[in-house]
């Protein structure tokens, strides 16, 4: 870090990762998540912002995604005593996606519909019952490369960070995927 200047965006926020770990991971996440939305909003067509969605959108990812992963990312560190081998790395990602992959899509399945659509709990449950087996499978097609990349080559303190950049274009994807896909129907 001596060849970044002492006032640089990159250092002053790496200063803020060492110092507030927990804070700067959730504000990264719900920043990140906040402008994955925005993107996502525009290129489906909506043309008045959805500031209360967007806002939404931030909330959990400042409140949920960013803490959820830091711990996380430390818990697997200290069941596997920060190994980095395949056959350890095998481990994490295997865990990851049986444990964390189907809480954080049933989780946000839920907040999605309930909190930021405002549906009634019925219809939730319903589109639970319908979408989530080909949420989550879609998911495991996906994420576990992501997994194994993290816990392969991404040191500890920046492994929320990667996650949530790669969530930022994962739900620009599934933005679009769901926008063709009412587009198709129509």
């Amino acid at each position: 870090m001596g060849s970044i200047p002492n006032k640089g965006l990159l250092h002053q926020y790496l200063s803020q990762l060492q110092r507030h770990p927990l804070r700067t991971k959730a504000l990264t996440a719900g920043v990140l998540s906040g402008i994955s939305d925005l993107v996502s909003q525009k290129l489906t067509g909506i043309q008045k912002i959805q500031l209360r969605r967007l806002l939404l959108k931030v909330l959990f990812g400042v409140a949920y995604l960013g803490p959820f992963g830091h711990f996380l990312y430390i818990t697997l560190d200290k069941i596997f005593k920060g190994k980095r081998d395949s056959k350890t790395v095998a481990k994490k990602v295997l865990l990851e996606q049986l444990t964390s992959s189907p809480w954080n899509n049933l989780l946000f399945m839920i907040y999605y519909g309930f909190i930021i659509e405002g549906r009634p709990w019925m219809h939730v449950k319903t589109k639970i019952k319908k979408d989530y087996p080909s949420v989550q499978l879609t998911a495991w097609t996906f994420w576990p490369v992501v997994g194994w990349v993290n816990h392969q080559y991404v040191p500890l303190q920046f492994r929320v960070i990667f996650h949530s950049l790669v969530a930022f274009c994962w739900g620009i994807f599934l933005n679009l995927r769901a926008r063709s896909l009412v587009l198709t129907k129509t």
